[in-house]
């Protein structure tokens, strides 16, 4: 039924190779492009399906939901096409890009709170108090159809599919595919992957339902502190395994499919790359696996960190400081000195502080690298051309 609603209307995204993590991982790695969609998310799958199961008297009343971005993008758009008003809580430290392009959409948009979880209980009083028609994010099983149909275009695009990598926050999309998947393959292997910050869904599954501490990730669209009840139902019976991914690898995956991939992912996009990246998917060579780049709705600002995170991460950019001798052509023989290596200066800050040494000056510097041995060989210089009475310590 969704799959049919959702026909000509939704993109059907290709389901991609990558050769250079084939080559890293020795295995057949796929991607299924979602941030190619309209809204750059595979969100508005799951919102256009609940809205077409809504009666005409549902969606007069127009429809509200809570949001960390996609999901409001995606209800925004298709609501727009069918006339329906929207009106969509998203949490104050939303990226930008999100928030604006929500409205560009012709949603109505409250920015309540500092998580999805504050979003949502705005939007349930407002909803309480005035009425109107929840669209929820994860937790239906008209939205959670939705994001299944991506399940359905992978097996029809790699019968034999192997294992499926699967970001997941509330478990809206996880719960679709898995659902999908093994009602015609049982045998694909199913992992689940969240920030290693807040991994709600696995807690969930192994016993612990309550609220998770409020956390900040670059996993922004899945820093969910409360999964819905219907997708850990059925999680508990389609996920095989769960994993989690650290803040670094999330930028490091960011930074190589920007790269390698030439395409853009947000945080919770490329975790599933982050996963992969990191080993901590066991058990994968010589298989055909896949993973969902489900969003590409990055801010440019967070970009910027990002990539600058994912340099550090992958050992092409170091930071350091150091004193070096508070006198006339100290800072310029330091200079020629990482010249030598053909290492490029970035920044340089050279101060006068308390914190120096006496009768020295703190240097505090970034420069890009070859990798890390190439790092590594320029610190060391450095600390025998220096000797004990000048420091250098290596920053992140």
């Amino acid at each position: 039924m969704a799959a049919r609603r959702l026909k000509n209307q939704i993109r059907h995204t290709p389901f991609q190779p990558s050769q250079r993590l084939n080559n890293l991982l020795g295995a057949e790695i796929f991607m299924k492009m979602e941030n190619m969609q309209h809204t750059g998310a595979y969100k508005e799958r799951g919102a256009l399906n609940k809205l077409c199961s809504l009666t005409e008297e549902e969606k007069s009343r127009g429809v509200f939901a809570a949001s960390a971005g996609n999901h409001a993008q995606g209800l925004a758009y298709h609501a727009g096409l069918q006339g329906i008003h929207s009106t969509i809580f998203m949490p104050i430290g939303t990226p930008v890009i999100k928030v604006t392009r929500t409205k560009d959409y012709g949603a109505n948009v409250q920015l309540v709170g500092s998580s999805f979880d504050d979003a949502f209980e705005a939007c349930m009083s407002h909803i309480n108090q005035h009425g109107g028609t929840l669209v929820h994010p994860f937790d239906d099983v008209h939205v959670i159809a939705g994001q299944g149909t991506m399940g359905l275009e992978i097996i029809d695009q790699m019968p034999d599919i192997d294992v499926l990598v699967i970001p997941v926050g509330g478990g809206g999309m996880i719960s679709g595919i898995a659902k999908a998947v093994k009602s015609i393959n049982p045998k694909v292997r199913i992992v689940g992957v969240e920030p290693a910050r807040i991994p709600s869904m696995a807690r969930a599954v192994h016993g612990d339902v309550s609220m998770q501490p409020a956390v900040t990730t670059i996993a922004d669209g899945i820093n969910v502190r409360k999964v819905g009840k219907i997708t850990l139902d059925i999680c508990k019976h389609y996920v095989d395994e769960w994993v989690t991914v650290t803040e670094e690898d999330i930028c490091r995956a960011i930074l190589f499919l920007l790269e390698g991939e030439k395409t853009v992912s947000e945080g919770a996009g490329a975790a599933g790359i982050a996963a992969l990246l990191s080993g901590r998917i066991r058990d994968i060579s010589g298989k055909k696996v896949g993973t969902i780049i489900c969003g590409g709705n990055i801010d440019v600002n967070a970009l910027s960190l990002v990539i600058e995170c994912g340099l550090i991460e992958t050992g092409r950019r170091i930071r350091f400081g150091m004193d070096i001798p508070d006198r006339p052509g100290s800072l310029s023989l330091l200079i020629n000195q990482i010249s030598d290596f053909q290492a490029n200066v970035v920044s340089v800050n050279h101060e006068r502080t308390k914190m120096a040494s006496f009768g020295a000056a703190r240097v505090h510097m970034v420069l890009d690298v070859r990798g890390e041995s190439h790092g590594r060989e320029i610190l060391e210089s450095l600390r025998n051309t220096y000797g004990e009475n000048c420091r250098v310590k290596e920053e992140m």
